[in-house]
């Protein structure tokens, strides 16, 4: 079946939905699971070979006919839609459900179908002025998911700066499209590579699509959000929504004739984003503030491959372009699912505890097995450890960028570096996730919270199971991926369509699958011995006291203390502690809480000073009519000088 059926019933599918959502949540859900099936089915068309589908509408919309397109780019990202919007909507039957919400519930389905919609038009509309249009309602529907806790100031707050931040990106974009537009004469979207005129136009692409994306210094709105969201929403805004901003990257740079300091700018920002983003999540304490800046460090690494692949075309072609943009695009795949799947995972903690502070959690894993074993094989992941997806998809950038350091050109220059900070951030990711679940799963419990903690339903779970099978099956199958990607490299650029595997994929996928039977193997006979010795259970060392408690153990702080060091002068940490006095100190604390750079400490002041200068202003606006007679005299005896000037000159 070609895409036009199956996307054209993901689209009413997701437009009943809407509706049903309100009153009838089944039959929401079914009309979901139907949309992304479609949706999923019309994205595999091009990515297994048959050949982009695009049709023209034959009625106006605003002044512009219809266009929709699906290639192998779209599908890519068609697929992560369909994926990550039937396990968001699964999971929020238990967790976000009328029971427990009944307020917001409702609302939630509503606008949850509509952002799902939206991100569907996104990647196949194919005319600038119904993109806008897309785009604009994708950013509303993700505002009223953000503020469905609209009685928490946090959350409201959070929804606002993300509005904020989706409009100022949608203002680079409307005049990117309306210059655009007004270039070529048309609003109709598709390859622009021969006309050299717009590729200044590449700079707007930048800004706009990489405020959604999160790009490092445009992802200020990113943290708040995703921290104050329900936990469905989050994994929908991380695993996907960010995704679009890529998408709109990826197309256009594709589309169009990019500059080479694009692909510089794009690569530098990337390995400074990876680096950086992993540094801030290393520092923190709330659970989903920690995701949050992890995401920032994914698109880091997405934005190498992507920004690798436009240097080698600028400089020819070069073949290890291709390895960095295959690693990035699989990477789409990979971070929308490890991601979803560690969202997932904080909301079955936040579900069971009613907090998502690290340090008042702990022994977690004994109440909530299941949720501690899917949160570590989507830390194993997230940290690009074997035998799991985040490995593959690293690997092939890392691939790329050693061979652009063995062609020896400048593009080495931009490559060697960014290979080092991807080491460097893999290694904070590691120590980051390491931290996260010791503080969560291990240990004793650190509050009353954490000791009444139950583990979650089978509606949160099966979602779950899902994404971890999909986190399995691309570490362990990777080269049945590979023709998928393959193809939506050649989509991306002509001259790779012809694009073969590299040698040492079908390789890596056996050694993935051999090590993964080995530790199940290691993991059964040690299971196997307990059961046969038994356990005897003791206290450990306690340094001399009698009776540990669960205050003596690490906290969230203490863990990252040294590493969050390293980053100080970045990071900014702000520290409040209160030192013991006195032979018997009553207490003592240390608070340490690291805010967001650029937000804190660039744009705050920007905006105060801002404030105050049109509040200077407004007191001249106080209704007396003499004076407004005297600024229109003044105003022109000031024209009348320049004027004069201008003659004497």
């Amino acid at each position: 079946m070609t895409p036009g059926p199956l996307l054209l019933t993901a689209i009413v599918a997701l437009a009943a939905a809407i509706v049903a959502g309100l009153r009838w949540p089944r039959a929401w859900l079914g009309l979901n699971l139907l949309a992304s099936a479609a949706a999923f089915g019309a994205a595999l068309s091009p990515l297994l070979g048959g050949p982009a589908w695009e049709w023209f509408g034959t009625v106006t919309v605003g002044g512009e006919t219809p266009h929709l397109r699906v290639d192998a780019v779209s599908g890519i990202f068609l697929v992560l839609i369909a994926v990550v919007g039937a396990a968001g909507a699964g999971y929020s039957r238990e967790y976000w459900s009328d029971g427990l919400h009944p307020a917001s519930a409702p609302r939630s389905r509503g606008w949850w179908s509509g952002l799902v919609l939206c991100m569907v038009l996104v990647t196949t509309v194919s005319n600038g002025l119904h993109f806008l249009i897309a785009w604009e309602a994708f950013a509303v529907c993700g505002y009223f998911l953000i503020t469905l806790e609209r009685k928490r100031p946090a959350a409201r707050a959070a929804g606002w700066l993300y509005l904020v931040a989706s409009h100022a990106g949608t203002l680079g974009l409307f005049a990117f499209f309306s210059l655009l537009a007004a270039r070529t004469g048309s609003w109709d979207l598709g390859p622009m590579r021969e006309n050299a005129d717009l590729a200044p136009l590449v700079w707007l692409v930048l800004f706009g699509f990489g405020v959604k994306a999160g790009v490092f210094g445009l992802h200020i709105w990113l943290p708040s959000a995703h921290a104050n969201a329900p936990s469905h929403v989050s994994a929908i805004m991380s695993g996907v929504a960010i995704k679009m901003g890529i998408f709109g990257i990826v197309r256009f740079s594709g589309w169009l004739p990019t500059p080479t300091a694009a692909g510089w700018l794009v690569t530098g920002l990337g390995a400074t984003g990876a680096l950086l983003g992993i540094a801030f999540a290393f520092a923190q304490d709330d659970l989903k503030r920690l995701l949050a800046y992890c995401s920032v460090e994914n698109i880091g690494i997405i934005l190498m491959g992507v920004g690798g692949a436009m240097l080698a075309v600028s400089q020819g072609d070069a073949g290890w372009g291709r390895l960095a943009l295959a690693g990035a695009l699989l990477h789409v795949w990979n971070h929308g699912a490890f991601k979803t799947l560690l969202f997932l995972g904080a909301g079955s903690v936040l579900h069971g505890t009613g907090t998502r502070r690290m340090s008042r959690l702990g022994g977690l894993w004994r109440v909530m097995p299941w949720t501690a074993g899917f949160f570590l094989l989507g830390a194993l992941a997230v940290a690009g450890l074997p035998p799991l997806n985040g490995f593959v998809s690293e690997w092939l950038v890392y691939l790329g960028f050693f061979d652009a350091v063995t062609a020896k050109g400048t593009s080495a220059w931009v490559a060697m570096p960014a290979v080092l900070m991807l080491a460097l951030a893999g290694a904070l990711a590691l120590a980051s996730f390491a931290k996260a679940g010791g503080m969560i799963f291990l240990g004793a419990p650190r509050t009353p919270a954490a000791a009444r903690a139950h583990e979650c339903g089978r509606w949160m779970r099966g979602p779950m199971l899902g994404l971890a099978a999909i986190c399995l099956l691309i570490g362990l199958v990777p080269v049945l991926f590979w023709p998928m990607v393959a193809r939506a490299v050649g989509a991306w650029h002509p001259a790779w369509n012809t694009m073969e595997a590299p040698a040492p994929i079908a390789t890596l996928g056996s050694v993935q699958a051999a090590l993964a039977g080995v530790i199940v193997v290691v993991a059964a006979g040690l299971w196997w011995r307990t059961r046969a010795n038994g356990l005897r259970r003791a206290l450990t060392w306690d340094c001399g006291y009698a009776t540990p408690t669960a205050r003596m153990q690490y906290s969230s702080g203490s863990f990252a203390g040294i590493g969050s060091g390293w980053f100080s002068l970045v990071l900014r940490p702000v520290r409040h502690w209160r030192r013991p006095r006195g032979v018997l100190p009553a207490g003592a604390f240390r608070l340490d809480r690291v805010p967001d750079v650029v937000l804190a400490r660039v744009l705050t002041p920007m905006s105060d000073l801002i404030l105050r200068c049109s509040t200077a202003v407004r007191r001249l606006q106080h209704g007396r009519l003499q004076d407004y007679i005297l600024y229109v005299v003044a105003g022109l005896a000031v024209m009348a000088v320049l004027v004069s000037m201008g003659g004497v000159l």
